[in-house]
């Protein structure tokens, strides 16, 4: 394996300076009057987003061209773009194939992950973050003095390899909110990552469309705040076994070399990319609309329509919120309280309000504290083209199968939860036809999905299978203190769902 990536990574940086021949673009017009204001200046090439630029390709321009900069000391730049895809097959690369979910989402298994990045590349993202969020290392508690910002951390291309093969320039970014941050703040580089396996396809053509064994974009996720390193896992097998879209999720150790060789940054969950896959595989049809709401308009109070904070994530050249705006009409409309009857089914026509109760019954009785009646974010709604109902899906679920900070998790029966503020789940709670709905699927769930020993069996075999990997950790890339405190986690973790199906006979009684 270490050969492999050692001879990827000569053939990545063999520098190809024979034969290149600088080229240049004038973009100031020669009719224009305005040609003596013009001053043309040369710009370089910067492939690599590190702010240094490749003086073997320029452009003469006015105006600072996309992809180029003023300084040409970039030192591996060269040269990039010739390669050849050697490991590259139909099954594993191409977009040809359907998603192998039982090669990438293996229940029984912790895979292996190598990320390399240049060293240069490596130094942009930290530029990046540093710009962003601040000096690394500098503390803050989780939620604390968190910085608001609607930009991502920029991606760079990247080697994966996996399974003693190589995908080629991957798109590789930190992702994350106040879990990027407060890992940031407080000095642990075990970050988040997101995948996009053709992110730079633009740049290279030999990796058009590639895939990762059907997969367009992944998603590492870091296991923030969660010392047992399952909470993300098995809440997704949850959600899933309760017959909700959730995505798949899968236990990986991940390695990054970002120029001194292999560096271990501890055990990772995979999870599904909602916008691609998992579209197409549970709901059959993928052209609908996507969205991601984020702010005060996602929690749909009265008042709060901001079609900026339902971001779209498909259609997005589509100017057409109506069936949000539908949504919130209806859900705030006066039959609500004078005829029920026809308010519910007018909600029905164009929101699956079964699905949302199963989510709903779900979320409560596992206790994910980090989403919708607690925190305006953490979701997904599709406008299902095969119904037109927009369908709730499930989404970060690190903070779930415990109480919960700020006031802790929703109760069962939603004690202290103001309706107007959370309509979703106030307005639909207080109708009795939805209540029962709501509490059969909490009886379904506590039977089925989140079964006692069901779940305190899941919790014995994956420990079993990550504990060698998460308790050998190292400072600085994990969230441990010491080895002990994963077991103490898991064992937390079996307590909690005992106390969860007292509460929930409790509650039905």
């Amino acid at each position: 394996m270490i050969r492999k990536i050692e001879n990827s990574l000569k053939r990545m940086f063999i520098v190809m300076v024979l034969g290149v021949t600088a080229f240049t673009f004038n973009s100031c017009n020669d009719d224009s009057e305005d040609d003596t204001s013009c001053t043309t200046l040369i710009w370089y090439q910067d492939l690599d987003g590190d702010g240094l630029g490749n003086s073997n390709i320029t452009e003469e321009a006015c105006e600072q061209p996309e992809g180029y900069v003023s300084d040409n000391t970039d030192t591996d730049d060269d040269g990039d773009t010739d390669f050849e895809a050697l490991d590259w097959s139909t099954e594993t690369h191409s977009n040809d194939v359907d998603p192998n979910f039982d090669e990438v989402f293996e229940d029984n298994a912790v895979k292996r992950l190598d990320i390399v990045i240049t060293e240069a590349r490596w130094q942009s993202m930290l530029d990046d973050m540093t710009d962003t969020y601040g000096t690394f290392g500098i503390g803050g508690g989780p939620g604390g003095g968190l910085v608001n910002t609607d930009e991502d951390p920029i991606f760079v291309p990247a080697e994966v390899f996996y399974e003693d093969k190589q995908w080629y320039r991957v798109g590789v970014r930190f992702k994350g909110n106040s879990s990027l941050q407060s890992s940031w703040r407080n000095g642990i580089l075990k970050l988040s990552f997101k995948l996009d396996f053709d992110e730079f396809e633009d740049d290279y053509p030999q990796i058009d469309n590639q895939r990762f064994y059907g997969f367009k974009k992944l998603h590492l996720k870091n296991n923030f705040d969660d010392p047992s390193m399952l909470r993300e896992k098995v809440a997704g097998d949850v959600f899933r076994n309760a017959g909700l879209a959730g995505p798949r999720t899968a236990f990986y150790t991940v390695y990054v070399n970002h120029g001194d060789g292999p560096i271990y940054f501890g055990v990772y969950t995979m999870v599904e990319d909602v916008e691609n896959t998992l579209l197409d595989d549970y709901f059959s049809d993928d052209d609908g609309n996507l969205y991601k709401p984020d702010g005060d308009a996602a929690s749909f109070a009265n008042g709060t329509y901001d079609e900026d904070e339902y971001e779209k994530k498909t259609n997005e050249d589509e100017a057409d919120f109506s069936d949000i705006s539908s949504l919130l009409s209806i859900l705030h409309d006066g039959t609500r309280t004078t005829d029920a009857v026809t308010w519910r089914t007018n909600l029905d026509a164009v929101f699956d309000t079964d699905v949302f109760l199963k989510y709903l019954a779900t979320n409560t009785v596992i206790q994910n504290w980090d989403t919708y009646g607690k925190m305006t974010h953490n979701y997904y709604l599709y406008n299902n083209p095969n119904t037109n109902k927009l369908t709730w899906i499930p989404w970060d679920n690190n903070e779930a199968l415990q109480l919960g900070k700020m006031g802790g998790s929703l109760t069962l029966e939603f004690s202290g939860l103001n309706a107007s503020q959370w309509p979703l789940i106030g307005y639909l709670y207080n109708d009795s036809v939805y209540k029962a709905q709501y509490d059969a699927y909490v009886q379904e769930v506590i039977d089925g999905a989140f079964n006692t020993s069901t779940i305190q069996s899941l919790y014995s075999t994956y420990s079993a299978l990550i504990e060698p990997y998460a308790t050998t950790e190292v400072s600085g890339y994990t969230f441990l203190n010491n080895s002990s405190e994963f077991q103490s986690a898991v064992s937390t973790l079996n307590s909690h769902v005992t106390q969860r199906a007292a509460a929930v006979s409790t509650y039905l009684d």
